[in-house]
């Protein structure tokens, strides 16, 4: 696969870096005198560890979720240390040594959580070369910096590492914010593809979660309701206790869990647990209907993302009122949730908690175990562990108080895990959301009118973030946690519904209005881009179908409404690359139909620019046959990391498109495995997939991780209308709803 990223400077290759590399030569990166996550943990021995054996530690409070994140933060930190990557120990994710840098979301985990790693190690590279003067007794611009070792010319062959100075470095003092870091052009770790620290304990080792085990372990399962509402009313917890292995059977209201000496006694306590608890439900869900129509009907309340302009006057010569839709979405990820939890009672009157989970955010996990079981927080320690990829708020926190609660209840370390059935039933989904376009040309094709209403559930649920309790078994006790308020994300912090609901396009007449919902039906809070999916989807199949009105091609169409020569650039490339002008290749199979669709956005109008140009077959089904993508990330740390993060961006997104929807009665959920929820095979991989990255390593770095989900979403939808000359609004894009489409047209 193509991945254009070229060296930017030939100064690249300098070897080492004089003292004053801090200053002399470095230009500032428009950071704050204090980077705002240096600010909240200005301790730089929070952030770097110094042993007299010269181990380095770098620990860091985003984790590893599967995308190559610690390898990223890794690099910047040994590039600013100017240390070899491999001389680094990384520790992610612990409350008990790491700085909070908060939850690992947004794709901000370089573009801000790094620069704050940056900006922490120039600082301790500072403090050594300080310490490294005064033992060579020259200035501190005389001392270069290179492989970890402090050198200068007028000691020739005499050097000093990091780990002879460390008794000479106060790590424990607060950042000052007096340091700047490297110059772009003197980099040589920053911009290459080095390869992933996390995946050779993965392929060959036990790196999960699930691989943990403690001394004297037990194995925990849990039996849920059948429903939302349903009330346990009969239960033999004796019968349970009878089977072989079991060790404890905990009934706290609607919350039952079984642990058990091996994990597949706890399996067969729980199924039947299961047929033994009697429960009573209400039929209190909304009647799901394809359009997700029942959504705009609930009462909403209407915020103005932006206002009207004064009227103009201008004379519509087209226009399009247009609905779509998105269903409810899981997280599905292959690997279930998984979580270990110990509760000791070091003192009767202050135990301790440990946890170890796949969690996005550790300290907020504490927070939320803490509040819940009412201790200090110190008295909660969380230790972030790898798991199965996903991005949002699925399982993986629930899971921890689920080994929290039956840890406590049997006095041992447990070990939980979650079947498929609760990931599909339980986890939180991705809201539902309706979106209208009320569109205008003017004379000259320009788009004249534009209104745009989204309506969405919230995004914004994750525990330890707000009020109430956000954990699953908080709410099944028998003295339930108050539950969330309903809220969204502000639009000034990127939005939750209305996430990515401005297009970049230059529009008169612009309206854009976001109807929050927040009634309670399905459990939903954070997952993948938030709104961004659905909006962009929206608006990208607008601009389409406003452009063919106009008679002017997509993107032409929509380069003329842009006045951002980035945003160009990216529109730009990925039509030279994927051959946009060129004449269309035949459809390599028999009766079936070939197009091909684009799709662009800057993801929250603040990270990565991402442009993607899908080709596809239609036959009874919607084939994926080639995928260019073209993006603008700014200063790349890792260009294999970058590419892979955006292929999987895309085939999570294309899954969505194609075949994904959460599927329930007014009762319960009912979509509760692999055949009522289908994910992409395989076998429906693109066959051919090239990555283009517009290099910028002078520019901040954007976030990445989320920029290709709304743009696939609409390549995807516009090539199935070029191909059959027939829109469909709703996702997925089954082959019932085409079936259906193709009837109504």
């Amino acid at each position: 696969m193509p991945l254009r990223y070229p060296r930017a400077h030939s100064a690249r290759g300098a070897a080492r870096d004089r003292g004053t590399g801090c200053r002399q030569g470095v230009r500032a990166m428009n950071l704050p005198v204090l980077h705002a996550d240096l600010s909240t943990n200005p301790r730089l021995s929070s952030w770097i560890r110094v042993a007299a054996d010269n181990t380095i530690e770098l620990l860091i409070g985003k984790v590893e979720l599967g995308q190559g994140t610690v390898t990223a933060l890794a690099q910047m930190a040994a590039e600013e240390l100017c240390v070899p990557l491999a001389s680094l120990r990384v520790t992610a994710g612990a409350t008990e040594h790491c700085p909070d840098q908060g939850l690992t979301v947004g794709s901000v985990s370089v573009q801000i959580g790094g620069m704050a790693v940056r900006a922490a190690c120039a600082e301790v590279r500072q403090r050594f070369i300080a310490a490294a003067s005064l033992r060579l007794d020259v200035a501190r611009d005389a001392v270069h910096v290179a492989q970890g070792r402090f050198s200068c010319d007028a000691h020739p062959g005499r050097a000093l590492t990091y780990g002879e100075l460390a008794s000479a470095v106060d790590l424990d003092a607060p950042a000052d914010g007096s340091a700047m870091p490297r110059h772009w052009a003197s980099r040589e770790i920053s911009g290459t593809s080095a390869a992933r620290l996390d995946l050779s304990t993965k392929l060959f080792g036990a790196a999960f979660v699930h691989d943990l085990e403690l001394p004297g372990m037990l194995h925990g399962r849990v039996v849920r309701p059948p429903s939302y509402g349903a009330r346990l009313i009969g239960f033999d917890a004796g019968a349970v206790r009878a089977l072989p292995g079991v060790e404890q059977v905990l009934v706290d209201g609607r919350f039952i869990g079984v642990c058990a000496q091996r994990e597949e006694q706890a399996v067969k306590a729980a199924l039947v647990a299961q047929r033994l608890a009697r429960w009573d439900g209400e039929a209190n869900l909304p009647a799901p209907d394809a359009a997700q129509s029942w959504l705009p009907a609930l009462p909403s309340q209407p915020s103005t993302v932006e206002a009207a302009a004064e009227p103009t006057g201008t004379q519509l010569h087209a226009r399009i009122d247009a609905r779509y839709s998105k269903p409810f979405l899981s997280h599905a990820s292959i690997g279930p949730a998984c979580a270990l939890a110990h509760w000791q009672a070091v003192a009767p009157e202050r135990p301790h908690l440990s946890v170890w989970s796949h969690t996005q955010g550790s300290f907020a996990l504490q927070r939320e175990l803490a509040a819940t079981f009412g201790l200090a927080p110190d008295q909660v320690s969380v230790t972030h562990k790898d798991g199965a990829g996903c991005y949002g708020h699925n399982g993986a926190d629930d899971v921890a108080l689920d080994a929290a609660l039956l840890s406590r209840a049997c006095g041992l370390p447990v070990r939980v895990q979650w079947s498929r059935e609760d990931e599909l039933s339980w986890a939180s989904f991705g809201s539902a959301m309706v979106m209208r376009v009320d569109a205008g040309l003017d004379a000259n094709g320009r788009i004249a009118h534009w209104r745009y209403d989204v309506w969405s559930h919230t995004h914004a649920v994750r525990p330890g973030t707000g009020n109430g309790a956000a954990l699953l078994a908080a709410w099944h006790r028998e003295q339930p946690g108050a539950l969330p308020e309903p809220r969204d994300f502000p639009f000034t912090q990127g939005g939750g519904g209305q996430r990515n609901a401005q297009p970049l396009y230059k529009m008169a007449g612009r309206e854009i209005v976001y109807h929050f919902v927040p009634a309670r039906t399905l459990r939903c809070s954070a997952l993948r881009t938030l709104g961004a999916f659905a909006n962009v989807f929206a608006i990208e199949s607008a601009m389409d179908e406003l452009a063919a009105l106009a008679g002017i091609d997509p993107i032409a169409f929509r380069i003329a409404h842009l006045d951002d020569p980035r945003a160009i650039a990216v529109l730009d490339t990925v039509a030279r690359e994927s051959g946009w002008h060129d004449a269309r290749p035949e459809a390599k199979r028999a009766d079936a139909m070939r197009g091909r669709g684009v799709g662009f956005a800057q993801y929250k109008n603040s990270a990565a620019y991402c442009a993607v140009v899908i080709e596809v077959e239609v036959t009874d089904r919607i084939l994926l046959e080639r995928v260019t993508v073209a993006v603008d990330a700014g200063e790349v740390i890792n260009p294999d990391g970058l590419m892979n993060q955006v292929e999987g961006g895309v085939l999570q997104a294309a899954s969505w498109t194609l075949k994904e929807a959460v599927q329930w009665d007014q009762t319960q959920i009912t979509s509760r495995s692999w055949d009522d929820y289908p994910i992409l095979r395989f076998d429906e991989v693109p066959g051919e997939f090239a990555v283009h990255i517009l290099p910028h390593p002078e520019l901040p770095p954007l976030g990445v991780g989320e920029c290709a989900a709304g743009p696939t979403a609409a390549a995807i939808g516009n090539a199935l209308a070029d191909a059959l000359g027939l829109r469909v609004r709703d996702l997925p894009l089954t082959p019932e709803r085409l079936l259906a489409a193709l009837h109504e047209a």
